[in-house]
């Protein structure tokens, strides 16, 4: 097998690498939104009173919080969600 050829391994290669993490980061932003729309839209009043439910939303909604605003935005925009304006 020639250099050339090679290199145009190695670059198929990495393109296919890059369409697959292209494609799961889009489902991950997907998840994310969903989850987003899901915490925005839970009554934490009808939550169980139990420990572990309550330590699930806790991390699910400090995981989202800890998102940069791009991504939660390009997570929201995915699910086509829309952002209430803060009153």
């Amino acid at each position: 097998m020639t250099l050339h050829a090679m290199k145009e391994d190695e670059v198929r290669l990495l393109r296919d690498e890059i369409e697959l993490l292209m494609s799961e980061r889009r489902q991950l932003l997907q998840v994310t939104g969903a989850a987003a729309v899901f915490v925005a839209n839970l009554d934490t009043d009808s939550l169980p009173d139990e420990a572990d439910t309550i330590d699930a939303a806790e991390m699910l909604a400090e995981q989202l919080n800890g998102l940069s605003e791009e991504t939660l935005k390009d997570a929201l925009e995915s699910v086509r969600a829309q952002v209430d304006p803060v009153q």
